[in-house]
């Protein structure tokens, strides 16, 4: 009887949350995305940040979302993970390219942030979802910055996390060692092992203050990541898409869904301040500032964070 209730509970455990695969066209591009559903669940996009696989959400923060009654949808970014690459194209001159952006010269970039934001249509398009919120980190923050504006129709809501409108400049420009391991990333071929320690170390950077990362489970997880995308060029090439992108503030002031900023007081990738000018911009949005986040969403931020983020977004379905 006892195997039986437990055959019972996987069934229905399964049943409710079936996940389903596939891909989304944008014209020529294909973009791969997870949808963790169940089905009846309100969605929520997941929208990831620079270099970011889908696989790099938090399997904590997926759980949230369906165990209150969300539909999480995650994919990857066009050029990483499983979506179409344009590494036929090579990595750009990032060096060269960074002179340009300081000069005010034109930044060739072979897709835009729009192009990008489109691809998120296009995966709500092949679910045939009218209506979804939003949340998205970093870049993904700066994708979305123009997937909302363009489409306030769309979303129900929209999470903003650890993310900027401002154009990159001299003052908010990440430094020191974090500066130095995202140009060595951007223009250096390494082994497995070096991008791995590169990895490793960034995450270190990133994590709230008082995080320790467990080194070898680390590893683990990043040997599996490379493995499902080995070609890491696409960085490269998001990179020069955001320098090539001008500030996104006149489109703030055209998204009219509700909107929840939150960012790390210790962000050393994008600057506290960034965010709360982001989040002044848009109108009549809410503001978290969490104290010992820096970047990443971990244990320590989504403790903090998930109460207000669940409200947020049933709140904006109750309007």
């Amino acid at each position: 009887m006892g195997k039986i209730k437990y055959l019972l509970i996987i069934l229905f455990t399964s049943f409710v949350y079936a996940e389903s695969d596939g891909y989304a066209q944008n014209d020529d591009i294909e973009i791969y995305y997870i949808d963790y559903g169940p089905e009846e669940g309100t969605p929520i996009l997941l929208v990831q940040g620079l270099g970011g696989q889908l696989t790099f959400w938090p399997d904590e923060l997926i759980d949230m979302f369906r165990d209150n009654g969300f539909r999480p949808i995650v994919y990857d970014n066009r050029d990483v993970g499983l979506s179409h690459s344009f590494e036929e194209y090579g990595k750009p001159n990032f060096i060269w390219n960074y002179i340009k952006f300081y000069l005010g010269l034109p930044i060739y970039s072979v897709y835009s942030l729009t192009d990008m934001s489109n691809d998120g249509i296009a995966v709500l398009d092949e679910l045939e979802i009218e209506k979804s919120h939003v949340l998205a980190q970093s870049m993904g923050g700066m994708i979305t910055q123009r997937m909302v504006a363009d489409n306030n129709d769309r979303f129900i809501s929209y999470v903003l996390i650890a993310s900027m409108a401002e154009t990159p400049n001299v003052s908010n420009a990440p430094k020191g060692e974090l500066r130095a391991l995202i140009e060595n990333r951007s223009f250096k071929e390494q082994s497995i092992e070096e991008r791995v320690d590169r990895s490793l170390r960034i995450f270190q950077i990133l994590s709230s203050e008082g995080v320790v990362i467990d080194e070898d489970k680390f590893r683990v997880e990043a040997i599996k990541n490379i493995e499902r995308s080995p070609n890491d060029s696409g960085f490269s090439r998001q990179l020069i898409a955001i320098l090539a992108d001008k500030n996104r503030f006149n489109e703030l002031k055209r998204i009219s869904v509700p909107t929840l900023v939150i960012h790390g007081k210790l962000d050393p990738l994008v600057p506290f301040n960034e965010g709360k000018k982001t989040a002044q911009s848009i109108p009549n949005s809410k503001f978290i500032a969490v104290e010992k986040m820096r970047h990443l969403i971990d244990e320590p931020v989504l403790e903090v964070i998930a109460d207000p983020l669940i409200e947020h977004l049933r709140s904006s379905e109750a309007n």
